[in-house]
């Protein structure tokens, strides 16, 4: 494609998404050089992929973080690691990712790169390739720089079965590690708030965790990464999808003492605050041993914890022991205690 995109002084131009010269070049220079593999190399506007033995998988997902950019992570690599989880939590080993972005007319070419850049970045490291996507552009203050949407498909791993209606009394509850990192990463950046620890997202895919803890027990019941709504809502949703109740002990949950002082400070509760590298997984109680051995095998896993058990309660309550040896109830939020945080 004759000419080179200006990347450091361009700006996004309602051309880039109008199917001429433009449009080629970004497509070719920016996202065909970033995501290069032989499914795009066909410029094709679908993919061919031979289909993988075994039931599939697919999860989508779209991305309006703000800010774009914040410490551990970006648009981005959030992008990829949100919906390689989605898949991952369906017990699956993802195999080919889509991505559609909608980008804004002025939005620099330069951030553009560095959105897409590390977006490639997380695709090869979780070795899921691009296979096809989509631009499109909208006019300027129609939009919010961009927005990303990823969709996966993966194949299910042989012998598991992960589900809500899986869960049973009795089952263990474990966790991969700390609670909340990433909602309180979002929020300290976006209103630059200063504090003397930088607070870090936890973004990061799960699915090569979730293959060592399937090896370890097949007989998972159920996986989740508690993202939007933070484990509370993760907790309070599967309780009543499942028909029981959860009981957790306070004493038990991870929570890094950064996160921990920031939610003090600012009134809010790390059990709310949403992760983008953690999950939480159901297991029969036998198995809880070996599965929590496995987790911390794994050096995404190595604070995992057992932070509960179900419960059989008609009510579907989750509830907490606190450390000082009371009770006290674990509810959902009506909506989001912080938005756009993915």
């Amino acid at each position: 494609m004759a000419g080179h995109l200006d990347v450091q002084k361009g700006r996004v131009e309602m051309a880039h998404g109008g199917g001429g010269r433009a449009m080629a070049r970004l497509i070719d220079q920016m996202f065909r050089a970033a995501f290069a593999n032989n499914w795009l190399a066909g410029n094709e506007d679908a993919a061919r992929f031979e289909p993988p033995v075994g039931p599939l998988v697919m999860a989508t997902d779209s991305h309006v973080v703000s800010p774009l950019f914040f410490p551990g992570g970006d648009i981005g690599s959030l992008a990829v690691h949100g919906t390689l989880n989605d898949v991952a939590m369906g017990g699956a080993r993802p195999l080919y990712l889509s991505a559609g972005f909608v980008l804004e007319e002025g939005f620099p070419l330069a951030e553009l790169e560095r959105i897409v850049a590390s977006m490639a970045a997380a695709s090869r490291e979780a070795d899921v390739p691009v296979i096809t996507g989509d631009t499109k552009v909208v006019e300027g203050g129609k939009g919010d720089g961009v927005y990303i949407n990823t969709t996966g498909i993966g194949v299910t791993h042989p012998g598991v079965a992960v589900a809500p209606h899986r869960i049973q009394t009795g089952d263990r509850i474990l966790v991969s590690g700390p609670i909340g990192d990433h909602g309180v990463a979002i929020l300290s950046q976006r209103e630059d708030l200063g504090f003397a620890t930088e607070l870090r997202s936890d973004t990061a895919a799960l699915h090569d965790l979730v293959a060592a803890m399937v090896e370890a027990v097949p007989d998972l019941h159920c996986l989740r990464d508690p993202t939007r709504g933070g484990l509370a809502a993760v907790l309070n949703e599967l309780g009543q999808a499942s028909g029981n109740g959860m009981t957790l002990r306070e004493q038990d949950l991870p929570v890094r003492e950064e996160v921990k002082a920031a939610c003090e400070i600012l009134g809010l509760d790390p059990l709310n605050s949403a992760n983008e590298g953690m999950l939480v997984a159901f297991c029969p109680p036998q198995a809880a041993d070996d599965l929590l051995a496995a987790m911390r095998e794994h050096p995404q896993g190595q604070e995992a914890a057992d932070i509960g058990e179900v419960t059989a309660d008609e009510r579907r309550f989750v509830q907490m022991k606190t450390t000082f040896g009371g009770a006290r109830m674990i509810d959902w939020l009506y909506g989001e205690q912080l938005p756009r945080i993915c």
